[in-house]
């Protein structure tokens, strides 16, 4: 149950009750997210119990639920669109006023959850045998990075610069590559961030403590500046900083929020004569999460490695003080076995 982050309990509550359309599951592991650690984003929402990458086993299905049985290992969106309003109809199923209103019951960082039947029909997916339920918690946030390089369209060739060397900024560098971008830079102010970004694929990373990033990057671009840039750290400053390392006709992605109280200096001046594209990107859908499994299964995306550190259940406040505090961490996963 979290509180704030420096207090999360563990706290005895009902095992939920599932209703003819919906399933019970035993969580086996879920990740600690970027949102869980953003303290201002869940304030108003505290007491809860967080958790929306989880993976599980089926071990109680309404009497009405079909094509899932007892015993199936599972991933579960906690959110899906109705796809029936005027949002969906125009593939912003995000923006779906259902969107926000479904939820797991409690909460992935839990010992079982509820999977209403919206979640259960739109988007919970089957885990082939050979995806352990470790890999199986990448799929929510991997498919939230392919829907936002859908947005912007990496092309093969394309010089691509990723803000934040975090578990999103990593599987970003993976996805272009995948797309065929001719060269993938990585920026971090962590070095043990920065060397496994390059071990998982970026062709350069920069440090932007000890180097000018703006700089470096026209050099590796024959002084355009990056073709599509995307900012996955969760500031303002960063945003205004990606302004000056997007080429002419580029494209900035914006990946992460901000607080609501902070602002970004932009020129309307260059975003007009420079022809800038400024791309937001919030969440995924029942769309993208069928790629990031197939993905993940055919491993093209590394899931495991991108797991750095994994804790019992019952240890979830030190995964949360790990996630937000370590320097040499990246994806943190709770199990729960």
């Amino acid at each position: 149950m979290y509180y704030s982050l420096d207090q999360i309990k563990i706290q005895d509550v009902p095992k939920p009750k599932i209703g003819s359309d919906e399933l019970l599951v035993e969580m086996k592991a879920c990740g600690v997210c970027g949102s869980d650690l953003m303290e201002w984003y869940l304030r108003s929402r505290a007491p809860l119990v967080l958790g929306h990458e989880p993976a599980g086993v089926i071990v109680g299905a309404g009497k009405n639920v079909k094509d899932f049985s007892v015993g199936d290992r599972v991933f579960a969106h906690h959110h899906v669109a109705d796809l029936t309003c005027y949002y969906c109809k125009r593939g912003d199923y995000t923006l779906c006023p259902q969107f926000a209103q479904t939820h797991l019951e409690p909460g992935g960082f839990a010992e079982f959850f509820r999977v209403p039947a919206p979640n259960l029909q739109i988007d919970t997916l089957k885990l082939p045998d050979s995806l352990s339920f470790e890999e199986g918690t990448l799929i929510e946030p991997v498919g939230c990075c392919i829907r936002a390089q859908d947005k912007v369209g990496v092309q093969k060739g394309d010089n691509v610069a990723v803000i934040g060397a975090g578990p999103s900024g990593i599987v970003h560098a993976m996805l272009a590559k995948i797309a065929g971008a001719g060269q993938v830079v990585v920026t971090d102010l962590v070095e043990y961030r920065l060397r496994m970004a390059k071990r998982l694929g970026a062709d350069v990373v920069i440090n932007a403590q000890h180097e000018n990033v703006a700089e470096r990057i026209k050099q590796e671009t024959e002084d355009r500046g990056a073709d599509i840039v995307i900012v996955t750290a969760p500031n303002a400053k960063a945003v205004e900083d990606s302004v000056q390392i997007v080429r002419r006709g580029g494209k900035l992605l914006l990946f992460a929020p901000t607080q609501p109280d902070q602002y970004a200096r932009l020129s309307p001046h260059r975003l007009f004569f420079s022809e800038i594209t400024v791309v937001p990107s919030y969440s995924v859908s029942h769309v993208e999460t069928r790629k990031a499994l197939q993905l993940i299964s055919s491993v093209r995306i590394e899931a495991r490695k991108l797991i750095t550190h994994r804790f019992a259940l019952s240890r979830t406040a030190d995964a949360f003080q790990t996630a937000a505090k370590s320097k040499e961490c990246l994806k943190v996963v709770v199990l729960n076995q």
